[in-house]
């Protein structure tokens, strides 16, 4: 199915295609994959370029005018701009506790299905799954090859591009997005918790007087008296994550601004629910979110695993991107994920990318490896880049995890001109 329409300078096009829920099975469950095709006006020619969202679990942007976000209009000056949908999220169809189910799936919904029924649906919703699906979106707008803009995990998901389908991808490139290849996942969340660290010793540094507010916060969210204006109770372990806001450009004022409310107030309280992280409307952010990093092994809960114990002992310790069991246990609308969470936990993922593939992918591709990312360790980020023969890099401090959008034009400029050879770095 496809319909057009127009917004100021752009014309769109809108795009849901049926695809396999299980690719290794396409004459199985169905599901339907969206996107938007946008194109400057005269530009309805030029070649495409897929955005991979960040993630996972989130839907592309949904664009206002040629100039939201911010990085788009340099984009669409060369090319038409593919704004994928991912499988579970947005117009695609979604993952929802109350979505209807394939024919076949054992149950009408996911809540519904046994946890077992949900952990093997949710299995066909990493990176994997998503690149054969914007295969059959590529076939389907008749592009021989199109080029990858991969943030964050969307970067994740441009490597296994690289890794399944090189051929297909004219220039590949990624901001935030180069993940570790091989069964390294611990030491990943080990760096993002050292990196976390440090993230909140400048913060408490920066605003003396926000260790002491956020520290009486963990007691009250200890003794259970921390709730959101819905009820919802808040433990430390979900406070915590209030860190996620370090690892944005002005994140660190935001959190200031948060903490420099009474407590006691709608507006804290309404604010704080606004800047958790993990939340329902997303699911799939929190239920899969360590499967992200899952190349060929289980991950068992790995941000509670490798948590250190000065983390442990000291609440203003704050986190990022980790997930904790308990979550699950704290935020109702994520409760119908507990078991199947759980099950997903144990499950020994697939191998995403596979080495010699990457050796042999000759695709021009330029990364943006932000020095200091909170999310995705740039040790780990250079060494996968130097498995690719046609990777350059631009290790940069200017911009922190979010400098795609934070940056308007400039990180995608730098990125097209790197790739093209027309900068060295």
């Amino acid at each position: 199915m496809t319909t057009t329409w127009t917004l100021p300078g752009l014309q769109l096009s809108d795009h849901t295609l049926p695809v396999p829920l299980d690719h290794a099975d396409p004459a199985g469950p169905g599901i339907e994959v969206f996107a938007r095709v946008i194109a400057a006006e005269g530009g309805e020619d030029r070649p495409f370029l897929v955005f991979l969202q960040g993630g996972p679990g989130s839907e592309a942007p949904r664009p206002l005018d040629a100039a939201s976000p911010g990085w788009l209009a340099r984009a669409l000056r060369d090319h038409r701009v593919v704004m994928l949908d991912q499988r579970g999220t947005g117009r695609s169809t979604p993952v929802g506790p109350d979505t209807a189910l394939p024919e076949g799936m054992g149950a009408a919904t996911l809540r519904e299905a046994t946890a077992a029924q949900q952990a093997d649906y949710l299995t066909h919703f990493r990176a994997d799954a998503i690149v054969a699906d914007a295969e059959l979106m590529r076939e389907h707008l008749g592009a021989e090859t199109w080029s990858l803009l991969g943030q964050s995990f969307g970067g994740f998901t441009a490597l296994r591009y690289l890794s399944a389908a090189a051929r297909s991808v004219e220039t590949a490139l990624l901001t935030g997005g180069l993940p570790t290849v091989g069964p390294g996942m611990d030491d990943v969340y080990r760096t993002t918790w050292e990196g976390m660290i440090g993230r909140s010793e400048r913060h408490w540094a920066r605003f003396p007087g926000d260790r002491d507010r956020f520290r009486r916060l963990a007691d009250a969210a200890d003794a259970g008296r921390l709730r959101l204006p819905d009820g919802q109770r808040v433990g430390v372990e979900r406070l915590r994550r209030l860190g996620h806001l370090l690892g944005a450009s002005q994140g660190g004022e935001r959190l200031h601004h948060l903490l420099d409310l009474d407590p006691a107030s709608p507006a804290f309280l309404h604010d704080l629910a606004a800047a958790l992280p993990f939340g329902g409307r997303n699911p799939l952010y929190s239920v899969i979110h360590e499967s992200c990093w899952a190349d060929g092994v289980a991950t068992r809960w790995a941000a509670d695993r490798t948590m250190p114990s000065a983390v442990h002992e000291d609440p203003t310790l704050l986190g990022g991107e980790h997930i904790h069991r308990d979550l699950f246990a704290e935020d109702p609308e994520l409760e119908v994920w507990a078991e199947a969470a759980d099950l997903l936990a144990e499950h020994e993922w697939p191998a995403l990318y596979q080495e010699s593939a990457l050796r042999a992918a000759r695709v021009p591709a330029a990364a943006a490896v932000y020095y200091d990312d909170a999310y995705v360790p740039r040790e780990q980020s250079m060494a996968t880049a130097a498995l690719l023969p046609g990777m350059r890099t631009w290790v940069t401090s200017e911009y922190e995890h979010n400098g795609l959008r934070a940056s308007g034009e400039g990180v995608l400029d730098h990125l097209l001109d790197l790739a093209a050879g027309r900068r060295t770095a």
